[in-house]
């Protein structure tokens, strides 16, 4: 069994000790630690990575039974993090990310002891042959793979009766700042323990808006990038035309430090290869400036926040309300506001069933390619209808209550990525998203970003594979009614629940859109003033100062005991 959690090296791993000696020591609450913060603790002594791993454990587990952010703890981590304290000690270091743990969502790859299910029971067992290529850059950035995050199953392409968040293996996962609260998806685990200081930071993947959607109810940056920036090898498809992977992180810099250690060319992934950056990638940190936002040329797609009413109800006002001061903040930092920059063909777009379709052809095709090089298949499954049959045979799936109509389609249409019917369907998708969408919008207008309240930022860049940055920035008010899901069983809307702001861009234009998220982020500081229901307690210095008799830190101390 998977579920709960398995802390089994947790239990037997004796607390490290680190020196408290140096006057400078401070320890971060990582509830907000950023790199820096991080990573000057580290090079200075005052923590190890071990003591990193055995605090973001602690914390997990501590609202883990909660709020089910964590499918599973990596049973190597501390090993691996006394690897990565031994190369510090020797001077060597591999990067910014050096012993710096992270979680990646459980539709990753890993060539490890860890599951990579999609939150289903059909791939209990099953192995990959390799890491997914964004995990060996992790490990490759000196990174801590520390565990899988809990997703909406199978990235929310099984069920139209289904929940945000929720999955066999892993049960419901919620957001923090609302009793029961819906944490979108399908990157749910990966927002949600981002936001509570369970780990650095974590990768998620979008299709449509799976990074944006969690990162905004989670307050926390997410970085849906281009798509052919990251690599997808080894990652459970969606739609090889839309899947990306990014990072969700607590501030745009960090995201930033996350996507330069992930993006990259892949041979092994042919999108990639259609980067212009194919000798080096653009300096994604260095891009964050507090100027970034001055002279810049943005739009107000006016005809896509009208549609707010029809998907909130009364809670599009709070969110019009929101966004007006979020285009305040942006144009007092010296950007220009053109308004109804709009998107001609989205009344239309709205309307086409193509977008779903290109989808529901590509998973077709990239399920059954996934599964044919699994190294392990005990359930012997070769494409989508095998696992739509184990699922409805499976009393753990929750079948019929939770349906699989969205497979149920797919398969009734029985069209693949290669059928004669795709590409001229495919052509008419882009069209409406690119000249009828966002694309025609930043030509016409001159633009260098479009920005909307995060909740409406996505369906047209999934469809084209362009760049998202969305970043916290307010909440509903306190007098927002409560409102629950068709299901109900979450809550969608109410006091507190977090609100964020996207930027959009063309694609490969990841860099100028942090730059300007970095500088609103700077401006407005919004996410350390939301509340939260549930926190964790354990803190670095919690750990390094239980053992005070040891002033000296040494790799024995880390050394597993009974």
């Amino acid at each position: 069994m998977r579920y709960p959690i398995r802390l089994s090296l947790l239990w037997l791993v004796g607390l490290s000790a680190s020196t408290s000696s140096f006057p400078d020591c401070k320890f971060p609450s990582l509830l907000d630690a950023t790199q820096s913060d991080i990573q000057n603790g580290l090079r200075l002594g005052c923590f190890t990575s071990v003591d990193l791993v055995q605090a973001y454990i602690t914390r997990i587990h501590e609202v883990n039974s909660k709020l089910n952010p964590v499918l599973e703890i990596n049973p190597e981590a501390i090993s691996i993090a006394e690897q990565l304290d031994q190369a510090r000690q020797q001077g060597k270091t591999f990067g910014p990310l050096h012993g710096l743990p992270v979680l990646v969502k459980d539709l990753i790859g890993t060539h490890d002891r860890m599951e990579t299910s999609a939150g289903s029971y059909a791939l209990i067992g099953a192995k990959v042959s390799a890491d997914a290529t964004v995990v060996a850059n992790l490990r490759k950035a000196g990174a801590i793979i520390l565990g899988k995050t809990s997703l909406s199953e199978w990235a929310n392409t099984r069920s139209l009766n289904s929940t945000h968040g929720w999955n066999a293996i892993g049960g419901q996962t919620y957001a923090a700042y609302y009793e029961q609260q819906d944490p979108s998806g399908s990157s749910s685990g990966s927002a949600v323990a981002t936001d509570l200081g369970l780990a650095f930071a974590a990768l998620g993947t979008e299709t449509s808006g799976s990074i944006i959607l969690p990162a905004e109810k989670s307050n926390v940056v997410g970085i849906k990038p281009t798509v052919g920036l990251t690599s997808r090898y080894m990652v459970i498809p969606v739609s090889e035309h839309a899947d990306t992977i990014g990072p969700l992180a607590r501030t745009v810099r960090d995201a930033a430090i996350i996507l330069q250690a992930i993006a990259g060319k892949d041979v092994n992934d042919n999108y990639t290869m259609s980067s212009p950056f194919q000798t080096s990638q653009p300096d994604y940190v260095a891009a964050c400036s507090l100027v970034g936002l001055q002279g810049m040329r943005i739009g107000i797609p006016r005809n896509v926040i009208s549609t707010l009413p029809r998907f909130f109800g009364s809670a599009a006002g709070p969110i019009i309300s929101s966004f007006e001061k979020a285009i305040a903040s942006i144009r007092e930092a010296g950007a220009t506001i053109v308004e109804d920059a709009n998107f001609t063909a989205y009344g239309t777009f709205m309307q086409s069933q193509s977008p779903a379709k290109v989808v529901a052809a590509d998973l077709l095709s990239g399920l059954a390619s996934y599964l044919s090089g699994l190294t392990s298949n005990p359930n012997n499954l070769q494409g989508l209808a095998d696992v739509r049959k184990f699922t409805q045979l499976s009393h753990e799936e929750g079948y019929p209550s939770r349906d699989t109509r969205r497979w149920d389609s797919a398969i009734y249409a029985g069209m693949n990525n290669s059928s004669p019917d795709f590409w001229p369907l495919y052509q008419q998708t882009l069209s409406l998203g690119e000249e009828g969408g966002l694309l025609g919008a930043l030509s016409r207008h001159g633009l260098d970003a479009a920005i909307l309240p995060s909740c409406l930022a996505t369906d047209v860049p999934g469809v084209i594979g362009t760049p998202i940055v969305t970043v916290p920035f307010d909440a509903f008010p306190r007098n927002t009614p409560v409102q629950y899901n068709s299901r109900g069983d979450v809550v969608d809307v109410a006091p507190g629940i977090p609100l964020g702001v996207s930027f959009l861009g063309p694609k490969w234009s990841e860099q100028s859109l942090i730059s300007m998220a970095y500088a609103f982020e700077q401006r407005t500081l919004s996410r350390k003033k939301l509340h939260r229901v549930v926190e964790p307690l354990t803190e670095l210095e919690d750990l390094v100062f239980a053992n005070p008799e040891n002033n000296e830190y040494s790799m024995s101390s880390c050394a597993p005991r009974q």
